[in-house]
């Protein structure tokens, strides 16, 4: 038994120095050291160095009609805006207002409430010398007069509206106009009824 000891004790003493021996080799080979990686110099990605290329595609917004509901509540809302502004005498205003109800109207096709409020417009535009609201005013007027059935009336606004346009350096609108006066006196009643339009340009002169 004893002997059976010894054997036993020798055996692991030699395992344990060979592991031992095999460690410190390793630890005596020199091995490559790699090179540290820069720290980054931001958090936010490099988005100048990616270039994004679209082909050129030419989009059209599809503009959708507005509804009876839509027209009939855009129309209360300016109502009583309209009764705002002419009770605190914001007439330059309530000029334009006048005429964005004339455009609900038209829409509607309630064309003689349209013309009333169109004449409301002119009224005021006139005497706070508005002539860009003014010609728009009338040439509006003339469409509606001309869908009524009224062409003699319709061209005398358009008449107007191009003798104001010209007198005031207007060149293009007036060259618009006369055009359109072209086109009422070859048909009576083939004038094109663009109304949004002509309210839309006078917003965008001023």
């Amino acid at each position: 038994m004893r002997h059976r000891l010894i054997i036993f004790f020798s055996i692991i003493s030699l395992s344990a120095s060979a592991q031992l021996h095999i460690n410190i080799d390793f630890l005596k080979k020199k091995h490559p050291v790699l090179p540290l990686i820069g720290a980054a110099k931001g958090h936010h990605f490099n988005r100048a160095a990616v270039t994004a290329k679209l082909n050129a595609v030419d989009v059209h917004p599809y503009l959708l009609d507005e509804t009876e509901f839509a027209l009939i509540a855009r129309e209360k809302v300016i109502i009583k805006t309209v009764k705002h502004n002419m009770s605190w005498r914001i007439y330059n205003e309530a000029s334009y207002n006048f005429s964005d109800l004339a455009d609900v109207y038209i829409k509607l096709h309630r064309l003689s409430e349209a013309k009333w409020y169109l004449l409301q417009s002119n009224n005021i535009s006139r005497g706070e010398n508005d002539d860009t609201h003014t010609i728009a005013n009338l040439v509006t007027l003339a469409l509606v007069k001309n869908d009524i059935g009224d062409p003699v009336s319709a061209r005398a606004d358009l008449v107007e509206a191009h003798d104001l346009a010209s007198a005031r350096g207007m060149k293009e609108k007036a060259g618009e106009i006369d055009k359109k006066i072209q086109l009422l006196d070859q048909n009576k009643t083939a004038l094109p009824a663009k109304y949004a339009e002509t309210t839309e340009t006078a917003k965008k002169d001023l």
